[in-house]
């Protein structure tokens, strides 16, 4: 067995779930927030057998979309200081979904 941990943006979350289910695979939602923009996240915790685990990736690739957003530069960016002059927004690409696999030794529903 496996587990896959899918970070999905948290635009694309309500699709992701919805295509897991009527995929039949069941799967536990967790919020969670990137580092980089502190933009939410949802981290979908799947488990499934072996020969499953591309299906899994598969769901979660159809629906997850790259988009472009802009965000404040670095060089003003969480700055106190007013002497600074405005600058420009920076377009970033944001969305698609991380996905990592990991073995399981043990799994139980109780």
């Amino acid at each position: 067995m496996k587990l896959i941990f899918a970070v999905v943006n948290g635009d694309d979350s309500a699709a992701v779930s919805k295509a897991l289910s009527k995929n039949g695979f069941p799967a536990t939602k967790l919020a969670s927030a990137g580092s980089f923009l502190s933009a939410g996240n949802t981290t979908f915790l799947i488990c499934v057998e072996d020969e499953k685990v591309d299906d899994v990736i598969s769901v979660v690739q159809q629906k997850c979309h790259h988009r472009k957003q802009f965000v404040p530069s670095t060089a003003t960016y969480g700055s106190n200081s007013a002497n600074l002059p405005p600058s420009m927004p920076v377009e970033v690409s944001v969305g698609g979904a991380t996905v990592f696999v990991t073995d399981i030794e043990r799994f139980e529903k109780l």
